[in-house]
């Protein structure tokens, strides 16, 4: 091997390494993050006192992390699905169940709807309020799927 050769192997397997060290440290920090972020504001122990469902605390849980690690898998894998628009419909629908029912127990922990009362005295018009958030919520969603993902 001619001496370039061996520089370019060398440089080539330092880059892989700093990658690898980078990958590593921003998926440790934004799982940190994602943790600290159920963790401290108790979302998941929210979610099941709302749902009634405290024998089932472990499932949520873990139900938590695979998906974590499944999604993180199927939006880095080489792996590509061919399936039914009725089970891509299914799946967006699950999706949307969870992002919806995240963010409940969110608004619910932080007390946004009675912080936002008081503060903008439209204590009156709170149904109102939750209605064209949650139709916003789905506008914007169908908007971004159908035009953006096109």
């Amino acid at each position: 091997m001619s001496r370039s050769m061996k520089m370019s192997w060398i440089v080539m397997i330092i880059s892989y390494l700093i990658e690898i060290i980078v990958g590593l440290s921003a998926g440790l920090a934004v799982g940190s993050g994602f943790v600290a972020f159920l963790t401290v504001l108790g979302v998941i122990p929210r979610l099941v006192q709302l749902s009634k469902a405290r024998e089932f605390i472990r499932h949520f849980e873990w139900a938590v992390v695979l998906g974590a690690m499944v999604g993180i898998y199927l939006s880095f894998g080489e792996m590509e699905f061919v399936t039914h628009p009725i089970f891509e419909a299914y799946w967006g629908l699950l999706h949307g169940i969870f992002i919806g029912m995240l963010a409940a127990g969110l608004t619910e922990v932080l007390n946004v709807f009675p912080i936002l009362a008081r503060r903008m005295h439209v204590h009156d018009y709170i149904p109102y309020l939750l209605i064209a958030l949650v139709l916003g919520k789905i506008v914007g969603s169908l908007f971004q799927w159908i035009i953006f993902t096109r």
